[in-house]
């Protein structure tokens, strides 16, 4: 972790005589490149004694250095460089009253009733969840055989001396029918703990980048996310969109883990309701989730957007495992280990941060029940079987169908499960590839290719191809049906399609031909200036989704 110093101003000849200090980088690589030559460079271009810390297989490095970014960014093979800074990355949670009900989020999910016939749980295969947060009471009874593998990325303990952590996991993964504490809703989970908030409650991108490393290492089928990084289109100062996050959960679903996280609370943003989903739910195939009341409307405190809160589920009034040395302050009180005996905001717990894990668990489920499921097809079935949202259910706000408030609906756990009987959703086998540095190479063009588009979940479809000067690259589409879509050709120098608050020729943007159109098929042509890389991208420009066929030719003029 990194501390602030701080002095008292010099004069300014102290000022220029003063050496520059040495600061922590994440230093992102491209494709194509080893992370060994560009580390070797950057150590040769910054300094000798410059200390760098690899972070793969993620495509990223950190290195410790008093060059200046631009220099860095300069050096052959370099993606992006972001200075490592502890922004205000704190867990997703907004205190509330006390509360005495218990865990009414089971029923509202339908959590057990796809087995309503049974006396016990079936038998199903465990399923590794990784929860990335505070940490773990690590003798707490509700754990005991619910725990996988556990570490620690901001000090000697995973132990939780906070309490978050251990709310999230007992949501999770809390034992049941074993007499003691609460009920966790996904009881083949198998927990992966990972601890990344540090004292001040803040949690860096690096901590957050590594432990995403740990867990996909590990074999984490779902990593659950209750935390956030405020999100502002509008206000680039504001805005904590991190590319070591970003390329931290790209890595993660490249390796097939579905990335749950809480939508974010307005509670610490400048405005409420606020209209954007914090970070990392705002991030490609991330599963955003917003909160709901008892009654079936949306909290007040759940951040709103319409394309990255993509379900919702209850966060009032959460009950669920807490640690123990927290709760024993409160002699007396019946319950100890859970939170009706902790902190007054924990006993009225509210935030987005405890409807996430419900449907972390949810995915879980779904993935025991049936392994063979890819995250991306896991996600949607959850996701599309939710109980849609709307004033017949309690959210006058709320229109039919998809919404800025509650995405797809309600979390049905049931309804999940169920659909798992009817047709599934289709597999895009090229995923991800949502950026131009995780561009889907194709070689050897002619080529087709079949994949899916879907404006809220995967907007974007980015493949690379390499052309020789004088060369013409001709790509065709056909389909999604009935759904306005962009196909563009990009020089390859092109480094964000507009990604976090990056916009125009600040975001890397070399547009060389378009076709944006409501059509069955669509073409764009362009001449290679220069011998090198060349990019294509398929955008869903209004909602829908669905499968495409996409080919790609080369030719001489």
């Amino acid at each position: 972790m990194l501390a602030l110093l701080t002095a008292p101003v010099a004069g300014a000849a102290d000022s220029a005589a003063r050496p520059a200090q040495a600061v922590r980088y994440a230093v992102g690589v491209r494709v194509g490149v080893t992370l060994a030559a560009v580390a070797k460079r950057v150590s040769a271009a910054a300094s000798p004694s410059a200390q760098i810390e690899s972070l793969a297989p993620i495509r990223a490095f950190v290195v410790r250095t008093a060059a200046p970014v631009a220099q860095l960014a300069r050096i052959p093979g370099v993606a992006w460089v972001e200075p490592l800074r502890n922004r205000r990355r704190s867990p997703a949670f907004l205190p509330g009253d006390p509360f005495a009900a218990q865990q009414w989020h089971l029923a509202a999910d339908r959590t057990f009733d796809f087995w309503g016939e049974l006396a016990e749980p079936p038998t199903l295969p465990a399923v590794r969840v990784a929860v990335i947060d505070s940490g773990i009471d690590l003798g707490h009874p509700d754990f005991k055989g619910r725990i996988a593998a556990t570490r620690s990325f901001v000090s000697p303990t995973v132990q939780d001396t906070d309490g978050h952590g251990t709310f999230v996991a007992g949501v999770i993964a809390a034992a049941i029918n074993d007499g003691v504490g609460v009920a966790g809703m996904a009881f083949p989970a198998q927990l992966l703990v990972a601890k990344v908030v540090g004292r001040d409650g803040t949690i860096s991108p690096e901590a957050e980048a590594r432990a995403i490393r740990w867990a996909v290492a590990n074999g984490a089928r779902v990593i659950n996310m209750s935390i956030g990084g405020l999100r502002d289109p509008r206000d680039a100062e504001r805005d904590t969109f991190s590319k070591l996050e970003a390329s931290a959960i790209a890595y993660a679903v490249a390796h097939g883990a579905v990335v749950v996280a809480a939508a974010g609370n307005a509670d610490d943003a400048p405005n409420i309701p606020w209209p954007y989903a914090s970070y990392p739910a705002a991030l490609p195939h991330v599963i955003g989730v917003a909160a709901l009341t008892r009654r079936g409307d949306v909290s007040s405190f759940s951040d709103r957007d319409p394309v990255y809160v993509d379900i919702a589920a209850p966060g009032e009034g959460i009950v669920s495992a807490f640690p123990r040395a927290l709760t024993a302050t409160r002699v007396g009180c019946v319950g100890q280990g859970t939170s009706l005996c902790g902190p007054s905001e924990y006993r009225e717990a509210e935030g987005t941060s405890f409807a996430a894990p419900q449907v972390a668990a949810a995915i879980a489920l779904v993935l025991s029940a049936r392994p063979a499921l890819t995250a991306e097809q896991a996600a949607l079935v959850v996701e599309r079987s939710a109980a849609d949202v709307s004033a017949a259910t309690g959210c006058h706000r709320c229109p039919l169908l998809r919404d800025a408030f509650t995405g797809w609906g309600a979390l049905d756990v049931e309804n999940a499960l169920r659909s798992l009987a009817g047709p599934l959703p289709a597999h895009d086998s090229l995923e991800p590839n949502d950026t131009p540095e995780g561009a889907y190479a194709l070689w050897g063009l002619p080529r087709k290719v079949a994949a899916t588009l879907d404006f809220w979940d995967d907007p974007v479809d980015v493949y690379r191809v390499r052309m020789k000067a004088g060369q013409v690259l001709t790509a065709s589409l056909s389909g999604p049906g009935g759904v306005q879509t962009e196909l563009s050709i990009w020089d390859g120098a092109t480094t964000s399609f507009g990604a976090g608050t990056e916009t125009g020729a600040a975001a890397g943007m070399h547009l060389l031909a378009a076709s944006s159109q409501l059509a069955d098929t669509q073409r764009v042509v362009a001449v290679a200036a220069a011998t090198g890389t060349y990019l294509v991208s398929v955008r869903a420009a209004r909602p829908g989704g669905g499968s495409y066929t996409l080919r790609v030719a080369r030719a001489r003029p």
